[in-house]
């Protein structure tokens, strides 16, 4: 029965290197479930099925556009415009405590959830020190979202920080050693080339009165995907290097990212700060966004465990679909050509980035483990 299940594993992967629906096919739990059975389906690691996997996409695409345009929203329409220092600020405090919560509830007891503070966090200064390098950068990268966001409609921004993905491969091939396919790289160049086409003639946005520079915005958003390819990747890094659990790193990460954005705010707002309050400007849409930015990024960093880059590929372009439907009936978008081709472009090439690379040598492998079978 395992000889013959595995026979079947094989006869589908030799089919999905050809057929690409097929390979979409193999990557959803339903489908192995219903077609394999359980031995099959115990040669792939996560039972998930397939309902949960949208589930996650919807999530994913939903919290993505709805921080964009929120965002966007509270700073071109309120009147009593908030500090964006504080934003970020309270967003690290609002992860920090979510961490230790999950914390708590990874470890399952209060003795052995401090004895993890103390050992991991309290006694390991140089571990902070570590961790530190990606909170200066994450914080930099929050708030030129804030400044970006303040100066371009919310779908030019979120097509133009789809950068971030050649940003983060350069850095994945220089700090981790890996390597791109062709189609990747092809992806990367169509991808710089679809930005390039909707910042050439950037959209216009009528219902927006407030002063903009979009040329400040396109610069803010070149220093938000250069930190965000770097930081992601150092931070990956650092988690493979030990076994140390991902809700510790978080919580060594946000209490160096509190020092971080609570200097900066008062570096650059703290007159201001002083004579109109910490919280000046705040309504409860900008709680909203404070919300998003805070439990999007933790929950995308759990859900992505459970999806593949064609679907994360999916969410990204259904997420710029959503927001420039969104700027259209908010903002007034003014919808260009060159916008729409490059925005349609940015789309593709992130589709065909996420697809699998084919490795010759393990299907060399498998293709002689499969006549091995056949001789039994």
């Amino acid at each position: 029965m395992e000889s013959a299940c595995l026979c079947s594993y094989l006869r589908l992967h030799f089919l999905s290197l050809r057929y690409p629906f097929v390979r979409v096919l193999l990557s959803s739990r339903a489908y192995l479930e219903a077609s394999g059975g359980a031995q099959l389906s115990a040669l792939y690691p996560e039972n998930v099925s397939l309902l949960f996997k949208l589930y996650c996409l919807t999530v994913m695409t939903l919290v993505a556009a709805a921080y964009t345009v929120a965002l966007r929203y509270t700073r071109t329409t309120a009147e009593e415009l908030y500090f964006s220092t504080t934003a970020v600020c309270i967003t690290e405090v609002i992860k920090l405590l979510i961490s230790v919560g999950l914390l708590a509830k990874e470890t399952g007891s209060l003795g052995r959830f401090k004895a993890s503070l103390s050992e991991n966090v309290l006694g390991s200064p140089k571990e902070l020190a570590k961790l530190s390098v990606p909170s200066l950068v994450y914080a930099v990268q929050n708030n030129m979202a804030f400044l970006a966001l303040s100066n371009l409609d919310a779908a030019v921004y979120q097509v133009t920080y789809q950068l971030k993905i050649p940003c983060t491969a350069l850095c994945t091939v220089l700090m981790l050693n890996r390597t791109l396919s062709k189609l990747q790289w092809i992806s990367v160049f169509m991808l710089c080339g679809g930005v390039t086409l909707v910042q050439w003639k950037p959209a216009q946005a009528t219902k927006v009165v407030v002063a903009q520079n979009p040329l400040l915005g396109f610069g803010a958003i070149a220093i938000a995907v250069l930190c965000s390819g770097f930081a992601g990747v150092y931070f990956e890094k650092v988690l493979k290097s030990s076994d140390t659990s991902l809700w510790v790193r978080n919580i060594q990460m946000y209490l160096s990212g509190i020092v971080v954005t609570l200097a900066g705010t008062y570096l650059s707002d703290g007159a201001e700060i002083q004579e109109k309050g910490f919280f000046y400007g705040y309504t409860y849409y900008v709680w909203f966004v404070i919300f998003l930015a805070s439990v999007g990024g933790l929950y995308t960093s759990v859900v992505v465990k459970y999806t593949d880059n064609i679907m994360k590929g999916f969410s990204a372009a259904a997420a710029i679909v959503l927001s420039t439907i969104a700027s259209v009936l908010l903002f007034g978008l003014q919808i260009t050509l060159s916008f729409a081709l490059g925005a349609l472009l940015v789309c593709v090439s992130i589709y065909l980035y996420g697809l699998p690379k084919q490795d010759t040598t393990s299907i060399q492998q498998e293709a002689t483990s499969k006549e091995r079978i056949i001789g039994v």
